[in-house]
């Protein structure tokens, strides 16, 4: 069911707290679904993601480099192709069918990885595979769960959501060493459970998820004309950016654009934590599970508290975590630094990920919404690339310390300028009728 805001409400006005016992208490069922949807699908693709570097590089011999340059290159295309997953699950109305499509490409990209063996050809196209599965079910699935509730909730109904798939994403390891320790290190073992484990999700998906937002496809859609005008509230004839002609979503997109591009990275928090510590490598796979955990941990309280209190403090508030994560990273380590890093950071994707998704869904109009959230997300993950990337090639230049210094400084510049673009929205929280 899709609902519709009618109060006018502003992001910076605290949302009315729901009342004892009724439905605005209740996450909604698709909300659940999907998350379950992630949560088993995150076990698969975190299955693979835990042995993928140990299988290529040392099973199969490849250079870091060359593991680096296939796993940067993918992930930069999976950012690209939400676009695409976006616009056609707005055109055709079918939010659900273009989702499953993604969950079923990275399920099978598993089975790839097996037939592939050695070439390096068939590694390329698997890989490629799954992050074009990714990239094509994101924007889908979020607009799902923007649609899914009112907008006063969508804090929570996110941060349920990210809670569940950060679950996945810790269980997945741990499945992975257990059927690699259960039969002798077997890569291929690994890649037929994830494969068995991502068609669930499939399943799940198709037997528990609606359709999508309610509106009845069309059987022959109009052409798209490039000489057409672009009308935002039109399925049919909306374009990939034309959730751009809205100031209030323009604010918002740049905000987390701003802000990507003085992001450097988890890796590089990993690597400064383990050469300062001097941690020993069997430490080092460990480091994302903190962070994992601390989110799990998080996620929930902070989409609360962002549905109360107004989602750009949160949003917000997680950048000023991240520059915690910078600042502790400058100051002479001891071990518990481990501790509050990983926190840190866990805040931080708490306060960021399903808040932003939550801010920018009720400013989109409900047949334009999966096209808008992949264009946020599109850029923010790219400007994140392009902050992580800057970041490697300051450490090579200038040294860790003065690349670091500059990352703060760019960061608490970012943070300036995203205040000023969240600090009066052109627009008030909102959807539009379909």
């Amino acid at each position: 069911m899709t609902y519709l805001a009618t109060t006018g409400r502003r992001d910076d006005v605290p949302a009315p707290p729901p009342t004892g016992g009724g439905a605005g208490r209740r996450i909604p069922a698709t909300v659940l679904a999907l998350g379950t949807v992630s949560l088993v699908t995150d076990v698969s693709s975190e299955m693979v993601t835990a042995v993928l570097p140990l299988y290529l590089v040392l099973g199969l011999g490849l250079s870091p480099l060359q593991f680096g340059f296939l796993d940067g290159l993918f992930n930069a295309a999976s950012a690209v192709v939400r676009l695409v997953g976006g616009h056609a699950a707005d055109r055709s109305g079918r939010h659900k069918r273009i989702a499953g499509i993604g969950y079923l490409l990275s399920a099978c990209s598993r089975l790839g990885l097996l037939l592939a063996g050695g070439a390096t050809a068939g590694l390329a196209t698997a890989l490629a595979a799954d992050r074009v599965g990714k990239g094509i079910r994101t924007a889908p699935r979020d607009a799902l769960i923007s649609l899914s509730g009112p907008p006063e909730t969508l804090g929570r109904s996110f941060g349920v959501h990210r809670a569940m798939d950060t679950t996945g994403a810790l269980l997945g390891p741990l499945v992975a060493f257990a059927v690699l320790w259960a039969t002798a290190d077997a890569y291929d073992a690994v890649f037929v459970v994830s494969f068995c484990i991502g068609l669930l999700g499939v399943l799940v998906l198709l037997l528990y998820v609606p359709g999508g937002p309610g509106e009845p496809p069309r059987a022959r859609p109009a052409p798209v004309r490039l000489k057409d005008p672009v009308r935002l509230d039109d399925p049919v004839r909306a374009k990939a950016t034309a959730p751009l002609r809205d100031p209030a979503f323009r604010r918002i997109l740049a905000a987390a654009a701003l802000l990507g591009a003085a992001t450097i990275g988890d890796s590089f928090v990993y690597l400064l934590l383990q050469r300062q510590l001097d941690l020993s490598p069997g430490w080092f796979p460990l480091l994302p599970l903190g962070v994992a955990a601390s989110y799990l941990l998080l996620a929930i309280p902070a989409g609360r508290i962002a549905d109360r209190f107004g989602r750009r403090l949160p949003f917000l508030f997680g950048h000023l975590a991240l520059l915690g994560v910078y600042a502790v990273l400058l100051t002479p380590l001891r071990p518990m630094a481990i501790v509050l890093v990983l926190a840190l950071l866990g805040v931080f994707y708490a306060a960021t990920d399903g808040v932003l998704m939550a801010l920018a869904g009720p400013v989109l109009p409900a047949t334009g919404r999966a096209a808008g959230l992949a264009l946020l997300q599109t850029g923010q993950a790219l400007t994140r690339l392009l902050g992580t990337a800057g970041f490697g090639a300051a450490w090579t230049l200038w040294g860790q310390r003065p690349a670091l210094y500059a990352a703060a400084a760019l960061l608490a510049v970012a943070l300036t300028g995203g205040w000023v673009l969240l600090r009066n929205p052109a627009q008030p929280e909102r959807t539009t009728t379909s």
